[in-house]
């Protein structure tokens, strides 16, 4: 089996023979790529097995995992095969590597977020848990997608209180949103704009490293 994106590999430094590992699939934000994101995984390399995952698309200087046709409209075709990729990207690496298949998470900031969201939903079991930087869910993902997101996910979401691209009520609909479904959801804003803050990052990576125990 290929690997249906590129990406960049971070291990743990001292790998234990026969050891499974938990793993950290990261997703960027529109027009970025996977080398921007491995900056707010610093200090989680002992623990993980991290992935930073390039978007398939080209977009401005960086790469994309879907084109969008208005304000939080997504291109469905165009995100179904992004969703598909990453799918089946995620079973690629769970062959591969020594991965713990009870402790896989996703991370991701804007664009990154709103695949991760997805994934977590769709994949049943799979995911242990999300970390949504600044994201939001589709309609269509809601409405016409199949939501099974396991009864072992927990969620972490944030976003600024000044998001000047992805407004804050999205952020809070998706907090409701995951807890009808049943699931665990630690909610968090900070006075920024579309950005991750340094408090942020503190506190996602406490909560990953925190679920971990779970």
């Amino acid at each position: 089996m290929e690997a249906s994106m590129i990406y960049e590999l971070r291990r743990p430094k001292n790998i234990v023979p026969d050891k499974k590992y938990p793993a950290l699939f990261v997703m960027h934000g529109i027009g970025s790529n996977e080398q921007n994101m491995l900056s707010l995984v610093d200090g989680l390399g002992d623990f993980f097995y991290i992935f930073s995952v390039r978007g398939h698309l080209p977009q401005g200087p960086g790469f994309a995992y879907f084109t969008i046709q208005g304000y939080g409209k997504p291109h469905r075709e165009v995100f179904d095969e992004g969703i598909n990729k990453l799918t089946n990207f995620i079973d690629y690496a769970t062959e591969k590597y020594p991965l713990d298949l009870s402790q896989l998470y996703l991370l991701g900031f804007s664009q990154g977020a709103i695949v991760s969201m997805t994934l977590a939903l769709t994949l049943g079991k799979k995911i242990k848990g999300v970390v949504a930087l600044s994201g939001y869910i589709p309609m269509f993902v809601k409405e016409e997608y199949n939501i099974n997101p396991g009864n072992n996910l927990s969620v972490f979401i944030s976003h600024g209180e000044f998001d000047q691209v992805l407004p804050l009520e999205w952020g809070k609909e998706n907090v409701e949103y995951f807890t009808k479904l049943g699931t665990p959801v630690t909610f968090k804003t900070y006075p920024e704009g579309h950005t991750v803050s340094r408090e942020n990052l503190h506190d996602f990576q406490a909560w990953i490293l925190n679920d971990l125990q779970r």
